[in-house]
């Protein structure tokens, strides 16, 4: 299990001056430890260096080729994907290696890949053996076989303030991708409609009411570790997040002030 804990690893002193540590490369821990892949410059666990697995930009190029293959189009590099959305790791790698050889044929191995899937602090793909899948984000047509336990209650989904009225009409559709995707919490809501596809300024919040879904038949699965999946949500299972609700109005605030800068 890879521990990433970049975004919250304090300056450093050394030879009497300060800096922020290199934390985006991926490392491996060598001893008996419960971390595989960490990417810091020590294992948090063991506080050990561990060995050097890939650099930043190694690590994201693979992570756009993991996207690339596992959510949206495996026949680009010929590879066969089944109907859980699994794909070989060992043809997988071979077919970038191959495709791609200025970029990765001296060095990617299988376990770059496992590497990037435990350092992802998402949750967005899984290994199961020799295999690797995406969790979510699909555009490609699967049968997940996710989790569909201990769903929370509350489910939220960010919207533009133009989408409101129709999505009240008639529920949240899936569009491009293969599922609605949820988030745990309204800030992650909030993330995901400002930093993700839609790119809000300042996005609504609807409230999904995921136990009367689920009471009523339909299926929620939890895909990422804040990502949650649904076929489609019906219009009433949704109430909008009011600004002034304390869950939202620190985050409406820290807008405005981002505004204002």
């Amino acid at each position: 299990m890879c521990r990433d804990i970049s975004y919250k690893t304090p300056n450093r002193l050394m030879n009497g001056r300060w800096f922020r540590p290199f934390v985006s490369m991926i490392r491996e821990c060598i001893i008996p430890c419960p971390i595989s892949y960490f990417a810091d410059n020590l294992c948090p666990a063991c506080n050990s260096e561990g060995k050097f697995i890939m650099r930043t930009g190694e690590r994201e190029t693979l992570g756009r080729r993991l996207a690339r293959v596992c959510r949206h189009d495996p026949g680009r590099y010929n590879l066969e994907m089944d109907i859980n959305g699994w794909v070989d790791i060992r043809e997988f790698v071979d077919a970038l290696r191959e495709k791609e050889s200025r970029r990765f044929g001296r060095w990617l191995r299988p376990h770059h890949i496992k590497a990037v899937v435990e350092c992802d602090a998402k949750g967005r793909y899984e290994v199961r053996g020799n295999t690797v899948r995406a969790t979510y984000g699909h555009t490609v047509e699967i049968e997940l076989d996710l989790p569909t336990d201990n769903i929370p209650p509350a489910l939220f989904y960010p919207c533009s303030d133009e989408d409101l009225e129709i999505i009240m009409d008639i529920g949240i559709l899936p569009g491009n991708r293969s599922h609605v995707h949820l988030s745990r919490t309204v800030a992650k809501a909030a993330e995901a409609g400002r930093l993700g596809g839609q790119q809000l300024k300042r996005p609504i919040i609807l409230e999904i009411d995921t136990a009367q879904m689920t009471a009523t038949g339909d299926t929620v699965w939890k895909a990422g570790t804040a990502v949650y999946l649904a076929e489609k949500v019906e219009p009433q299972y949704l109430d909008r997040v009011e600004e002034n609700d304390d869950r939202l109005a620190p985050l409406i605030s820290k807008w405005e002030q981002e505004e204002e800068e």
